[in-house]
């Protein structure tokens, strides 16, 4: 028995993450030893709640991995915590494709309950049939409680006290309307703003927690059975492969899921190193380019020229390479930035990658490639390749969550394989990418 649940909204921006965070650090602060996970993709808020619960998060995202995969990495993760804590993605029921993939679809594999978030800043009473909505939609959704942000005044929570009896769901308590309880803005949608301290961020947002909701009776009400992990699938997992993989890890580097660094270490021995400070590539027999914030570093990328020539040598030598997003852009032949100057990278591909004129490209992916079918990723970019190179265009066609085909290339040059989907490899023999001719 622990506790579980998944903290859920009506819409986006509806306090998910401050509440999320909050949660896990308050819970920190009681010795409890929390496991977050995130349904969806987002690196970002992986970084959050590593930052909050000192646990590293797990993303479950239900179009790039089947329901057993996300089953066996919940019971995995979460074997070893007091608590498990599932922050949810967008509204409840906002998915791919109606409520595929979204957070109550993931509520009702998982068999976990969910506690409301919902935004009652322009709200009173009319919360009565938003709640009486959420909690008769779906009977294999259990609405647990509701927590209200952005709460006034102690008689506006009453208002939303009374909407809570009237309905018949449980009120957990509120967060009141203030402006320090705001994430500021993500650079780009992804990045928080290096001025902000999460550190203190979490703290604040803690403390809240502990003053105005019910902690122990959250705790109470999501306590029940745990599945732990089948013993023969973890011992099929734990078997170590002999190659040497080197991964890319620094400022300008960080996209990893923590699923696919484990497949990683699976197959051999991983070593992490930095674009921006190390002067070469330490010896290996796959390097992984993941994406990041290459754009911020360009000043420090393009003075690193030995890396910027062990790189171009290893892709030329007919090492195996895997660069996604940040990581593509960085085996451009330039980068041109925000500030609209060119800066010059590897050029394993003769194209130019650029920030100018942005504009958002997102979605989910899957393609075939080199006889491997279902592979799938996800994508989120605010910048292009313009003019890219011909001859290195993988006749790949990539599709989204819907089946219509996209615009999104994958790049091939002797044994580097690169494109702007971050791929998901959990179940998947990433080797086999390089295994046969294309």
């Amino acid at each position: 028995m622990k506790p579980q649940l998944l903290v859920g909204a009506a819409s986006s921006g509806s306090g998910k993450t401050t509440f999320t965070l909050g949660l896990l650090r308050a819970l920190k602060n009681r010795s409890l030893k929390a496991q977050p996970f995130k349904c969806g993709p987002d690196y970002i808020d992986t970084k959050y709640h590593l930052l909050a619960a000192g646990e590293e998060s797990v993303n479950l995202d239900l179009f790039l991995s089947s329901e057993s995969h996300i089953r066996n990495l919940y019971a995995k993760y979460g074997s070893d915590a007091d608590v498990c804590i599932t922050e949810g993605v967008m509204g409840l029921y906002d998915g791919y494709d109606g409520m595929k993939g979204s957070s109550a679809k993931l509520a009702e594999l998982l068999g976990i309950p969910v506690v409301l978030i919902l935004n009652a800043k322009s709200m009173a009473y009319s919360a009565a049939p938003v709640l009486f909505g959420y909690k008769h939609f779906n009977k294999n959704i259990n609405i647990a409680g509701v927590v209200f942000n952005r709460v006034s005044s102690e008689t506006h929570y009453a208002y939303l006290q009374q909407a809570c009896k009237d309905t018949g769901v449980e009120c957990l308590g509120y967060i009141p309307n203030k402006k320090e309880l705001e994430v500021p803005s993500r650079h780009l949608g992804l990045s928080i703003d290096n001025s902000f301290c999460m550190d203190d961020f979490a703290n604040r947002a803690a403390e809240i927690i502990e003053e105005f909701v019910d902690l122990d009776r959250l705790l109470k009400i999501s306590n029940m059975p745990f599945c732990l992990p089948d013993k023969s699938e973890q011992d099929e997992l734990d078997i170590r492969g002999d190659i040497k993989i080197a991964v890319a890890y620094d400022n300008a580097f960080n996209f990893i899921y923590r699923e696919n660094l484990a497949q990683l270490k699976r197959l051999g021995k991983v070593v992490f190193f930095s674009p921006l400070d190390d002067a070469k590539l330490p010896s290996a027999d796959l390097v992984y380019l993941p994406g990041g914030y290459p754009e911020l570093y360009l000043d420090k990328l393009t003075e690193n020229k030995t890396m910027l020539r062990s790189i171009k040598a290893f892709a030329e030598n007919g090492g195996n390479l895997l660069a996604e997003c940040g990581g593509m852009m960085y085996l451009s032949k330039v980068i041109v930035g925000m500030d609209g100057n060119p800066y010059s990278m590897v050029g394993v591909f003769d194209q130019e990658a650029t920030m100018q004129d942005m504009k958002l490209t997102l979605g989910y992916r899957t393609f075939t490639y080199n006889g491997i079918e279902n592979i799938r990723g996800h994508e989120f970019h605010y910048s292009r390749i313009n003019d890219p190179q011909m001859d290195s265009i993988s006749d790949v066609s990539i599709y989204n969550a819907k089946g219509l085909r996209t615009k999104t290339n994958l790049f091939r040059y002797k044994n580097t394989i690169a494109g702007y989907t971050h791929l998901y490899w959990g179940e998947l023999d990433l080797m086999n990418l390089w295994n046969h001719k294309c």
